[in-house]
């Protein structure tokens, strides 16, 4: 029995040198938002023409808010929602922004729960550098979704999280779920 194969498809393209970051900076933008970080991914993806959404890993966006898949998954599914505009706090964002990306958490957990038979979800939102914000000038929910036993022996002995699908096939999953729920 061979238990020490994992397969991580998504790691091609590093082994074989291109770099999918490098990629998503190089998506062009026409206008830039008021007041966005031209380093943050997530001002990228709200300012990118929709044509570069699978590139980027936008699944969704809305007047206020966009949601991308997060290339550094916790689990399989790992999606971010963010306000459009570039917002370190709660209180930098109006009355309309909050209530839109609290509908875009309640849609991708529908979503995902309908394409992918999620059983639960942790969501999440830190806030500043000392709280865990990897992006800590704009603010974004983390939406993990979750099954009965997928905390494996991996995490806890190896450090290793096993992840059973390439994000751009998380993408064409998602992205047509969200589709056929909205025809």
């Amino acid at each position: 029995m061979d238990m020490e194969r994992l397969w991580a498809p998504w790691r091609l393209g590093y082994v074989q040198g291109s770099d999918p970051e490098a990629t998503a900076r190089a998506v062009p933008v026409d206008a830039w938002r008021p007041g966005a970080d031209v380093d943050c991914f997530l001002c990228r993806a709200a300012a990118a023409a929709p044509a570069h959404d699978r590139t980027l890993g936008v699944v969704a966006r809305t007047t206020a808010s966009v949601v991308v898949i997060n290339r550094f998954p916790y689990s399989n599914g790992h999606l971010l929602v963010a306000p459009l505009d570039h917002r370190a706090t709660l209180t930098a964002l109006d009355d309309e922004q909050l209530l839109d990306l609290q509908h875009c958490l309640a849609e991708w957990c529908r979503v995902m729960e309908s394409a992918m038979q999620a059983q639960g979800f942790n969501v999440g939102l830190n806030l500043g550098r000392v709280a865990g914000a990897g992006v800590p000038g704009h603010l974004h929910w983390h939406i993990v979704p979750r099954w009965a036993g997928d905390v494996n022996f991996m995490a806890t002995l190896a450090g290793t999280r096993v992840l059973p699908q390439a994000l751009d096939e998380l993408w064409l999953q998602l992205t047509a779920s969200a589709e056929a729920a909205h025809s």
